[in-house]
């Protein structure tokens, strides 16, 4: 998808409404439509970048900076009991619009609307197996 097809680019441009809770020269912020709780915001960066596997680092540094500023005032306003926050990349992680996005969801206790269902594996992998993933990612990582 190029930058002119990108919805979100489109809210950024002004072209498409939103309902903005921060901007600044570098991030942009608004409600999801979707609300999953009351507050659940939307953190993008001004420069179009696919997914995190496509973020230069000083996009990346600008993007997460405002994440705690825009999360502290979620919770001042509305109070909630906890937070999620949130990053899909690609289709198979449920990314269905393709501009780096962080969800920012408000929790407000059981039946508040969003759910994290995921199945644990801590026995599927002994503490030599541990060792070695951790060793194989550090050693792509240099």
């Amino acid at each position: 998808m190029s930058h002119e097809d990108c919805i979100f680019c489109k809210i950024i441009d002004g072209e498409i409404p939103s309902a903005k809770v921060y901007e600044d020269d570098k991030v942009y912020a608004f409600l999801d439509i979707s609300q999953v709780t009351k507050g659940h915001t939307l953190v993008i960066p001004k420069t179009h970048t696919k997914n995190i596997y496509e973020t230069p680092p000083e996009v990346a540094k600008e993007l997460f900076a405002r994440v705690p500023q825009i999360a502290n005032a979620i919770k001042d306003t509305y109070n909630p009991i906890g937070m999620n926050l949130l990053n899909n990349n690609e289709e198979p992680a449920d990314q269905s619009v393709f501009h780096l996005h962080i969800h920012i969801i408000p929790r407000y206790g059981d039946g508040d609307g969003y759910s994290s269902n995921w199945t644990v594996h801590a026995d599927d992998y002994t503490s030599q197996d541990l060792q070695q993933i951790a060793k194989e990612i550090s050693e792509t990582l240099k």
